[in-house]
């Protein structure tokens, strides 16, 4: 446990949190994937490429996290976790918030040209998005680290007259 804490600079025990939620969703992501791409295959041989699956994904979100950790200026190294959760869970939240916005405008691909209803949608969940991650970030501790994302996304489509 203390190579754990010293590995992820942990100097709080509810700090492990992350890095346990960050295996537990990486597993879960990688018996989905297994799930989808290898749907009739027989259960054992489904938890081994589950196992395989994850393994690769550890491998990459580690080299990811050694490429990142410089370039995002964090403290600790466990708060990559968090932020990749953030991330995570502001992708798939977008999209349960702005699905049932369009239906209360009544927008609908039968009432609507399909290329214009995704356009729509696409837009209507990126405004979502952004404002779903600073607010998870909040929740997730890591409110500056977004802030600061959101502003330097926002001047590079435009928006800087409204940021500064």
């Amino acid at each position: 446990m203390n190579k754990l804490k010293k590995l992820w600079n942990i100097e709080r025990n509810w700090q492990l949190i992350f890095p346990l939620l960050g295996t537990v969703v990486l597993a879960y992501a990688s018996y989905k994937l297994t799930a989808a791409f290898f749907k009739d295959v027989h259960v054992l041989l489904t938890i081994l490429l589950s196992c395989v699956i994850f393994y690769t994904l550890l491998k990459l979100t580690l080299f990811i996290f050694k490429k990142l950790e410089s370039k995002w200026e964090v403290t600790y190294r466990w708060e990559l976790i968090s932020i990749f959760l953030v991330f995570a869970s502001t992708g798939s939240s977008s999209i349960f918030v702005s699905r049932p916005i369009i239906k209360l405008m009544g927008i609908t691909k039968e009432n609507l040209n399909p290329f214009i209803y995704w356009v729509l949608y696409i837009i209507i969940g990126f405004i979502f998005y952004q404002i779903l991650l600073v607010f998870i970030g909040w929740l997730f501790g890591q409110f500056n680290f977004f802030w600061n994302f959101e502003k330097k996304m926002l001047r590079r489509i435009g928006f800087k007259r409204f940021i500064e």
